[in-house]
Protein backbone atom coordinates (compact mmCIF):
# COMPACT_ATOMS: atom_id res chain seq x y z
CA UNK A 1 0.00 0.00 0.00
CA UNK A 2 2.96 2.14 0.76
CA UNK A 3 4.74 1.94 -2.41
CA UNK A 4 0.65 2.93 -4.10
CA UNK A 5 1.11 5.83 -2.34
CA UNK A 6 4.86 7.11 -3.28
CA UNK A 7 3.64 5.90 -7.20
CA UNK A 8 0.64 8.23 -6.75
CA UNK A 9 2.47 11.10 -5.13
CA UNK A 10 4.70 10.85 -8.00
CA UNK A 11 2.27 11.11 -9.89
CA UNK A 12 0.38 13.91 -8.57
CA UNK A 13 4.09 15.70 -8.73
CA UNK A 14 4.37 15.15 -12.26
CA UNK A 15 1.15 16.29 -13.03
CA UNK A 16 1.82 19.45 -11.26
CA UNK A 17 5.10 20.07 -12.80
CA UNK A 18 3.34 19.29 -16.33
CA UNK A 19 0.46 21.37 -15.61
CA UNK A 20 2.98 24.19 -14.03
CA UNK A 21 4.98 24.01 -16.94
CA UNK A 22 2.14 23.94 -19.98
CA UNK A 23 0.72 27.14 -18.00
CA UNK A 24 4.38 29.20 -18.16
CA UNK A 25 4.73 28.28 -21.86
CA UNK A 26 0.94 29.65 -21.95
CA UNK A 27 1.81 32.51 -20.39
CA UNK A 28 4.74 33.08 -22.72
CA UNK A 29 3.21 32.93 -25.53
CA UNK A 30 0.42 35.29 -24.25
CA UNK A 31 2.84 37.63 -23.66
CA UNK A 32 4.36 37.02 -26.97
CA UNK A 33 1.48 37.76 -28.81
CA UNK A 34 1.29 40.77 -27.01
CA UNK A 35 4.46 41.94 -28.13
CA UNK A 36 3.99 41.01 -31.44
CA UNK A 37 0.52 43.08 -31.57
CA UNK A 38 2.48 45.55 -30.60
CA UNK A 39 4.64 45.26 -32.86
CA UNK A 40 1.84 45.06 -35.57
CA UNK A 41 0.27 48.38 -34.49
CA UNK A 42 3.55 50.16 -34.83
CA UNK A 43 4.25 48.77 -38.38
CA UNK A 44 0.50 49.68 -39.33
CA UNK A 45 1.16 53.35 -38.06
CA UNK A 46 4.93 53.76 -39.92
CA UNK A 47 2.97 52.65 -42.61
CA UNK A 48 0.71 54.97 -42.48
CA UNK A 49 3.67 57.67 -41.72
CA UNK A 50 5.04 56.46 -44.66
CA UNK A 51 2.05 57.17 -47.02
CA UNK A 52 1.14 60.55 -45.50
CA UNK A 53 4.83 61.52 -46.39
CA UNK A 54 4.61 59.99 -49.46
CA UNK A 55 1.76 62.04 -50.67
CA UNK A 56 3.73 65.28 -49.11
CA UNK A 57 6.62 64.53 -51.38
CA UNK A 58 4.26 63.80 -54.31
CA UNK A 59 2.35 66.95 -53.24
CA UNK A 60 6.12 69.29 -52.67
CA UNK A 61 7.31 67.88 -56.23
CA UNK A 62 4.12 69.28 -58.10
CA UNK A 63 4.86 72.85 -56.40
CA UNK A 64 8.26 73.05 -57.49
CA UNK A 65 7.16 71.75 -61.20
CA UNK A 66 4.37 74.21 -60.93
CA UNK A 67 7.30 76.86 -60.02
CA UNK A 68 9.42 75.47 -62.49
CA UNK A 69 6.59 75.84 -65.18
CA UNK A 70 5.85 79.24 -64.61
CA UNK A 71 8.75 80.33 -64.98
CA UNK A 72 9.07 78.90 -68.14
CA UNK A 73 5.88 80.25 -69.55
CA UNK A 74 6.74 83.66 -68.15
CA UNK A 75 10.14 83.79 -70.00
CA UNK A 76 10.76 82.54 -73.63
CA UNK A 77 14.45 82.11 -72.79
CA UNK A 78 13.88 80.00 -70.28
CA UNK A 79 11.16 77.79 -71.91
CA UNK A 80 14.29 77.35 -74.08
CA UNK A 81 15.03 74.70 -72.05
CA UNK A 82 12.32 72.77 -72.30
CA UNK A 83 11.71 72.84 -75.91
CA UNK A 84 12.09 69.05 -76.28
CA UNK A 85 9.95 68.77 -79.62
CA UNK A 86 10.46 67.37 -83.14
CA UNK A 87 8.86 70.39 -84.75
CA UNK A 88 9.74 74.05 -83.94
CA UNK A 89 6.67 75.70 -81.96
CA UNK A 90 6.50 79.59 -81.49
CA UNK A 91 6.52 81.16 -78.47
CA UNK A 92 2.65 81.24 -77.63
CA UNK A 93 2.73 77.44 -78.94
CA UNK A 94 5.47 76.61 -76.75
CA UNK A 95 3.91 78.11 -73.72
CA UNK A 96 0.67 76.75 -74.47
CA UNK A 97 2.60 72.92 -74.45
CA UNK A 98 3.90 74.11 -70.74
CA UNK A 99 0.33 75.00 -69.62
CA UNK A 100 -1.12 71.98 -71.14
CA UNK A 101 1.98 69.78 -69.17
CA UNK A 102 1.45 71.69 -66.11
CA UNK A 103 -3.07 70.51 -66.31
CA UNK A 104 -2.02 67.19 -67.23
CA UNK A 105 0.72 67.12 -64.01
CA UNK A 106 -1.65 68.38 -62.22
CA UNK A 107 -4.48 65.99 -62.90
CA UNK A 108 -1.76 62.50 -62.40
CA UNK A 109 -0.44 64.22 -58.78
CA UNK A 110 -4.21 64.74 -57.85
CA UNK A 111 -4.42 60.72 -59.07
CA UNK A 112 -0.79 59.74 -57.30
CA UNK A 113 -1.92 61.26 -54.44
CA UNK A 114 -4.83 59.46 -53.78
CA UNK A 115 -7.36 62.54 -54.41
CA UNK A 116 -9.07 60.84 -57.90
CA UNK A 117 -9.65 57.11 -58.52
CA UNK A 118 -8.67 56.39 -61.56
CA UNK A 119 -12.37 55.98 -63.02
CA UNK A 120 -12.61 59.94 -61.81
CA UNK A 121 -8.82 60.65 -63.61
CA UNK A 122 -10.38 58.95 -66.97
CA UNK A 123 -13.67 61.54 -66.52
CA UNK A 124 -11.22 64.80 -65.98
CA UNK A 125 -8.79 63.56 -68.80
CA UNK A 126 -11.86 63.41 -71.24
CA UNK A 127 -12.90 66.77 -70.32
CA UNK A 128 -9.43 68.18 -70.73
CA UNK A 129 -8.61 66.79 -73.96
CA UNK A 130 -11.53 67.86 -75.68
CA UNK A 131 -9.53 71.00 -75.86
CA UNK A 132 -7.17 70.68 -79.33
CA UNK A 133 -4.39 72.36 -78.30
CA UNK A 134 -3.88 70.18 -74.86
CA UNK A 135 -4.71 66.86 -77.59
CA UNK A 136 -2.09 68.91 -79.97
CA UNK A 137 0.19 69.24 -77.08
CA UNK A 138 -0.36 65.11 -76.14
CA UNK A 139 -0.08 63.95 -79.81
CA UNK A 140 3.87 66.40 -79.65
CA UNK A 141 4.95 64.45 -76.04
CA UNK A 142 4.40 60.91 -77.46
CA UNK A 143 7.72 60.18 -78.12
CA UNK A 144 8.39 61.49 -74.31
CA UNK A 145 6.42 59.20 -72.83
CA UNK A 146 8.25 55.90 -74.46
CA UNK A 147 10.56 55.75 -71.83
CA UNK A 148 7.48 55.50 -69.27
CA UNK A 149 6.92 51.94 -70.08
CA UNK A 150 5.98 49.26 -67.41
CA UNK A 151 5.11 52.42 -64.75
CA UNK A 152 1.74 53.82 -63.61
CA UNK A 153 2.49 56.31 -66.02
CA UNK A 154 2.97 54.63 -68.54
CA UNK A 155 -0.48 52.72 -67.60
CA UNK A 156 -2.31 56.31 -67.34
CA UNK A 157 -0.60 57.29 -70.65
CA UNK A 158 -2.21 54.64 -72.37
CA UNK A 159 -5.16 55.02 -70.83
CA UNK A 160 -5.57 58.44 -72.39
CA UNK A 161 -4.25 56.91 -75.68
CA UNK A 162 -7.24 54.53 -76.01
CA UNK A 163 -9.96 57.04 -74.55
CA UNK A 164 -8.70 59.53 -77.44
CA UNK A 165 -9.01 57.01 -80.15
CA UNK A 166 -12.41 56.31 -78.64
CA UNK A 167 -13.42 59.88 -78.97
CA UNK A 168 -12.17 60.25 -82.45
CA UNK A 169 -14.40 57.00 -83.49
CA UNK A 170 -17.08 58.15 -81.37
CA UNK A 171 -20.62 58.64 -83.78
CA UNK A 172 -21.48 60.98 -80.97
CA UNK A 173 -21.13 64.99 -79.90
CA UNK A 174 -21.81 64.04 -76.33
CA UNK A 175 -18.14 63.45 -75.69
CA UNK A 176 -18.98 63.17 -71.85
CA UNK A 177 -20.39 59.81 -72.34
CA UNK A 178 -17.82 58.49 -74.78
CA UNK A 179 -15.57 55.32 -73.33
CA UNK A 180 -15.96 53.11 -70.64
CA UNK A 181 -14.09 54.76 -67.03
CA UNK A 182 -11.84 52.06 -65.72
CA UNK A 183 -13.44 50.37 -62.50
CA UNK A 184 -11.08 51.07 -59.23
CA UNK A 185 -10.22 47.36 -57.90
Amino acid sequence: MGTKSVGLRRLHSATAAGLGMVAGVIAAVAAQRGTLDAINRRLERLEEQAGNQQRANLAMQQRQHWELLSKAIDDPELAEVLDLYDQPLTVQKHRQYLFANALYTNLLCYHRIGNLTREEFFKHARGMFQNPIVRDYWEATRPHRASLKGTEEAELGQLIDDLLFQLDEADTEEWWVVGDPPTDV
